[in-house]
């Protein structure tokens, strides 16, 4: 009878063991089976049995008390043996109850004498900690100690600073051999964790630009290498993180750092920078990804390094990077990937304690809503503990002002909330918000962190899907026309949006209950760029027709209530070429064109004008619900005409009321005015700084595919 014939015994609860056994052994006949170890053999008792399609189930309870953790054996009445394995019951309430860690100090710390190293293996019969000298590469080997709630232990002497480490984990009847998932250092393409005091890689702190509320920021969506790594650039440390705090330009026209500043943008989102899989940390130019392959949550991603073999260096280059944008009047927003990881069976998470931390379904498989092939799952104790303790080390440790969670609608209510309430105690105003979208996993319809249930998180916001849609078209259907793309039909949808999505008992089609919870874009890193929408649902259109939809769809995200969410390029109309899920094109894909910069700069110093704008009077952003229904009010236009009107708004900048109309045609559409004069602020792709031309009749004509901001002081 060969192994691979044997059955196999798990631990799905605190005192169930279940066999499943192949009908290829004895045709799946047990009679009984006996549990043993150096201190327990008991016979077990067959409770249940299932036939399955080869196999057969058989559950039994133990009436003595498991130590899980400890090595035991099942035997059969053949006299077969197996290990048993931790299963389900690391899936189980109970088990969180008995193992939950809540102390701060798991991975690798630095005391005045000594160094400390901690891992929660609960399930593990024995860890050993690897340590690697850095130069001569010598091997040494350290039992570690079992402490209490599964934690295990060393105690390293300070001289021990800069070795590589790995854990070797007995468990499950093998060993597995992992990182450390709470490292703060690793070797090129994570090989190692390292042993980092990270007091060595101090870098001043600037103080960060003064953020009263969310919707006061314009957020600028970017990629570490994309930014800089097109020949256009003029930057010198191309595709790097030090790249993106250059300045450079041609023809008179600003690249770089200082591009951003002209334009006036806020918030900084980059792309993940934590340490991901998809691109070889040592030859980073020869592959492309945007870095959606979470491997080391709490590791600076090296492809970005000027020295990727210098653990230390990649943490003082992402210090040194946000620093230098604090400086510059720059907030900075992280990308993160709590919802997965890279491959779940060689992830540390399933290495150390198998099974855990990842959703399964009710035939025991991993779950896969995400669509990479594993769910995280955050609703478990010490799943939930890991984000929140990674989350708070970005902000202490990096000074990041804000997190858009990926797909966050695979993780739960509780933790999200918990996220929340954590950030307010150092700083309320880091924003958190993320991808609210309804994915099938396990976790109940309830407790997802998604849009449907956005009143159960009011103080995280989600992109608005709505707004997206809405305005520019199907992001899954090319051909499909929004607004401003000429379907006429989704003007009330717009509207709505437009108003912040609040929840208003008259209006089902609201999303939210403040417009902080509602990010505005029409792009993303995600899909079609708009450019490259436009050219399939509009391309029978000249270009000049398409810029003007665009610009439009951009002054649309920039004057409505909520949190805009610009996509890098989109000012310059951006483009991928046509493709649409450009996660791992090459960098002529990818790369940001600072040529269409120069090509369309009339165009980026209109939508700099509209953000000044924004800045510049509080009735575009206002705060909260009560002051959007006190103050905004839609006009009655012509059907391809959106106007809206702000209201006794002094209070919140140097205009008493101001209008903003919005024509979706290819016509000049005559609107009506309330009682004036009226000045205008801006007239199609005019912006007046001063010298407001005035309007001393009840009407004006709105040209073609224009925007047009009235008002009175």
């Amino acid at each position: 009878m060969t192994g691979d014939n044997k059955f196999q015994a798990y631990l799905d609860q605190i005192d169930r063991i279940t066999l499943l056994v192949p009908t290829s052994y004895h045709e799946g006949q047990i009679d009984f089976f006996v549990i043993k170890s150096t201190q327990v053999h008991e016979t077990i008792s067959i409770e249940n049995v299932h036939e399955l399609e080869g196999f057969i189930k058989y559950e039994g309870k133990v009436e003595g008390s498991i130590a899980i953790g400890q090595s035991y054996f099942i035997c059969d009445n053949y006299g077969e043996k197996v290990p048993l394995q931790v299963g389900a019951v690391i899936r189980t309430k109970e088990f969180d109850e008995r193992f939950y860690y809540n102390q701060n100090d798991l991975g690798a710390a630095f005391y005045s004498d000594h160094i400390m190293i901690k891992i929660w293996a609960p399930t593990a019969s024995a860890v050993v900690l690897k340590l690697i000298h850095a130069n001569s590469g010598k091997e040494e080997l350290y039992v570690m100690t079992r402490q209490r709630k599964g934690v295990w232990e060393k105690k390293l002497p300070l001289d021990k600073e800069g070795y590589y480490y790995r854990f070797l984990i007995d468990v499950n009847g093998g060993t597995n051999e992992a990182v450390d998932p709470y490292a703060v250092a690793a070797t090129a393409n994570s090989e190692y964790g390292v042993l980092i005091n990270l007091h060595t890689a101090y870098v001043h702190l600037h103080e960060k630009p003064p953020f009263l509320q969310p919707t006061d920021a314009v957020i600028y969506e970017m990629h570490v290498r994309d930014f800089s790594i097109h020949p256009s650039s003029g930057i010198e440390k191309k595709g790097t993180y030090l790249a993106v705090t250059e300045s450079s330009g041609q023809r008179g026209k600003t690249t770089g750092l200082h591009y951003l500043k002209e334009l006036g943008v806020t918030h900084l989102e980059f792309l993940p920078i934590n340490d991901f899989g998809g691109v070889d940390e040592l030859n980073p130019h020869a592959s492309y990804n945007w870095g959606y392959n979470p491997l080391l949550f709490n590791v600076p991603e090296g492809s970005y390094s000027a020295d990727p073999s210098n653990p230390v260096t990649r943490i003082a280059e992402v210090k040194q990077l946000i620093s230098t944008l604090h400086q510059q009047g720059f907030r900075i927003i992280i990308d993160v990937v709590y919802n997965h990881v890279f491959v779940r069976e060689e992830s540390p998470f399933e290495k150390i304690v198998p099974g855990y931390y990842f959703r399964h379904n009710e035939f025991g498989m991993p779950s896969n809503g995400t669509g990479v092939g594993n769910d995280f799952a955050s609703e478990r104790k010490m799943a939930q503990k890991f984000i929140i303790d990674s989350v708070l080390f970005w902000i202490k440790e990096y000074d990041v002002d804000g997190f858009r969670f990926d797909l966050m609608g695979i993780l739960d209510i509780e933790t999200m909330n918990i996220i929340r309430e954590k950030i307010n105690e150092i700083d309320s105003t880091i924003l958190v918000f993320g991808e609210g979208w309804d994915l099938n996993t396990p976790l109940p319809y309830d407790q997802k962190a998604m849009m449907a249930n956005a009143r159960q998180t009011p103080q995280i916001g989600y992109f608005n899907d709505r707004f997206r849609d809405s305005v520019k078209g199907s992001t899954f259907d090319v051909y499909e026309k929004g607004f401003i793309s000429g379907n006429i039909h989704q003007k009330e949808t717009v509207q709505s949006v437009i108003a912040g999505s609040i929840l208003d008992k008259e209006d089902s089609r609201a999303l939210f209950i403040n417009p902080a919870q509602s990010v505005n874009y029409v792009e993303s890193h995600d899909n079609h760029t708009l450019w490259d929408k436009l050219t399939n649902s509009n391309g029978e259109e000249d270009e000049d027709t398409r810029r003007s939809r665009h610009r439009l769809a951009t002054a649309i995200v920039l004057l409505s209530q909520g949190i805009p969410f610009l996509h890098s390029g989109q000012e310059f109309y951006r483009t991928k070429q046509g493709v649409e899920n450009s996660y791992n094109s090459p960098d002529d894909i990818n790369a940001l064109d600072w040529n269409r910069r120069m090509e369309f700069s009339a165009d980026v110093n209109w939508v700099q004008e509209l953000i000044r704008i924004r800045k510049q009077h509080g009735a575009f952003r206002l705060g909260d619900a009560s002051a959007i229904r006190q103050h905004v009010s839609f006009l009655n236009t012509p059907q391809s005409v959106i106007g809206y009107c702000l209201s006794n708004v002094l209070a919140y900048g140097p205009w008493k009321n101001i209008m903003v109309f919005f024509n979706q045609g290819l016509m000049e559409e005559k609107v009506v005015l309330p009682e004036g004069p009226w000045k205008i602020a801006l007239d199609y792709c005019k912006v007046y700084k001063n010298g407001y031309p005035a309007i001393e009749d009840n009407a004006i004509n709105v040209p073609k595919l224009s925007v047009l901001i009235l008002f009175q002081t």
